[in-house]
C-alpha cells in the first residue's frame, strides 16, 4: 500500500499494496498497542481522551447504518477498542464481532456489556488470524480510526475482503497525509488542546484516499463512497461531506 513508513517525510513516501508481512508476524505496532492499553479504563468516559472518538461515534453508525442493513447482520469491527461502535451497532440489531489485540481494552469491552445489556462476541485476535478461521462469513466489516496505526494497512484490507461475503461491505475511517490534517490531529489536537496524548498519531502513517483506493482495488474490492468527516472540538459538532483534507470515511463493496 502506498503509505509512508517512519522515518520517510510525505514526498518521499511510496511502496505497494502487497503486505510486507511474513507468516509469522502480527501486524501490530508494540509501542502503538501499549498507548491504547493504557486508555483502557478510561474508554467509556465521553470526558476522557477517548472523548472524540465518543463524538464521532454516533456519525461513523450513521455512514454504515445508511449503506448496510444491520438488524440481523453479521458485522465485524476491526480495532474495535473498548466497544463504542460494537455497541452502538449491536443496538441497532447486528450480531456483531469485536477483535483487537490489546487484550486490556477487550477486557474493558466486556466489562461494559454487563452495563450496557448488550450482545457483543469480543476477541482478542488480528484481523488477519480470524480470516483464515471465517472467511466469507460477515455481511459488513468496520474498520475505523485503526489503519492508520499499523505497520501494513494493507495487510488488513486484505484480511477485510477475505471476511466479507460476497456483496459484502467494507467501512472505513482514517486520517488524510496532508498539511491539514498535520495540523488539526496532531499539532491542534494533541500538543495546542490536548484532545489526545501526545504522540497518538504518527504523520508518516496517514493515508491519502487515492492509496487507500489502490489498496481495496488490489484486495479485489470496489469503491463506492469517500465522505469527509469533520469535527468541531468546540462544539463538539460533527459533519460529513466536503473535504476529505482532514479526515474521511470510505464504503467499498466485495463483488457478487
Amino acid at each position: 500500500m502506498n503509505v509512508s513508513s517512519p522515518g520517510q517525510t510525505p514526498d518521499t513516501a511510496g511502496g505497494n499494496a502487497a503486505s510486507s508481512l511474513s507468516a509469522d508476524q502480527v501486524n501490530a505496532d508494540p509501542a502503538e498497542l501499549a498507548k491504547f492499553s493504557r486508555l483502557a479504563s478510561r474508554w467509556w468516559d465521553p470526558e476522557g481522551e477517548s472523548r472524540p472518538l465518543h463524538d464521532l461515534n454516533p456519525e461513523r453508525l450513521a455512514y454504515v447504518r445508511e449503506r448496510c442493513t444491520l438488524a440481523g447482520a453479521q458485522v465485524l469491527d476491526i480495532g474495535c477498542g473498548g466497544g463504542l461502535l460494537s455497541e452502538a451497532m449491536a443496538g441497532e440489531g447486528a450480531q456483531v464481532t469485536g477483535i483487537d489485540l490489546s487484550n486490556e481494552l477487550i477486557d474493558v469491552a466486556r466489562l461494559h456489556l454487563l452495563e450496557s445489556g448488550r450482545k457483543v462476541d469480543y476477541r482478542c485476535i488480528s484481523a488477519e488470524a480470524l480470516a483464515q478461521q471465517m472467511p466469507g462469513h460477515f455481511d459488513a466489516v468496520t474498520c475505523m480510526e485503526m489503519l492508520e496505526h499499523v505497520p501494513d494497512p494493507g495487510s488488513v484490507i486484505a484480511a477485510c475482503a477475505s471476511l466479507l461475503k460476497p456483496g459484502g461491505r467494507l467501512f472505513l475511517s482514517t486520517l488524510n497525509r496532508t498539511p491539514q490534517a498535520f495540523a488539526l490531529a496532531i499539532a491542534g489536537a494533541e500538543y495546542v488542546m490536548r484532545l489526545l496524548p501526545v504522540g497518538t498519531h504518527d504523520y508518516a502513517r496517514f493515508i491519502r484516499p487515492a492509496e487507500l483506493a489502490q489498496a481495496l482495488r488490489a484486495a479485489g474490492l470496489t469503491l463506492e463512497d469517500v465522505s469527509g468527516l469533520h469535527y468541531n472540538p468546540f462544539s463538539r459538532r460533527t459533519r460529513r461531506g466536503g473535504s476529505t483534507a482532514v479526515n474521511y470515511l470510505a464504503c467499498a463493496v466485495k463483488p457478487v
